[in-house]
């Protein structure tokens, strides 16, 4: 039965694309993704260019810099919570 409604909806979607190509009549360039600059400044400015002209570093750094920021906002978090008064180092599992 599943095999069946698998099928039943690859030939529908299959279906549902024959118009669309049907309609592309004629042939389109590459689309081009940039970040726009104009009125942007400082370090956007530069993180905005480099996403503009090198994309394999944009990438790289991105990669790095997120989860750092990740470990320093869940350490502020931790921070924060301490300061109210409640354990973060101790949990009690509640599950039954």
């Amino acid at each position: 039965m599943k095999k069946l409604i698998s099928l039943m909806a690859s030939i529908v979607g299959i279906i549902m694309i024959i118009p669309a190509v049907a309609m592309a009549k004629e042939k389109v360039g590459w689309l081009v993704v940039v970040a726009y600059t104009k009125d942007v400044k400082g370090l956007n400015l530069w993180w905005a260019n480099l996403y503009n002209e090198n994309m394999f570093l944009f990438t790289i750094l991105t990669g790095c810099i997120v989860p750092v920021l990740g470990i320093f906002l869940g350490w502020v978090g931790d921070w924060a919570i301490r300061l109210t008064g409640i354990d973060v180092t101790k949990r009690e599992l509640a599950e039954h």
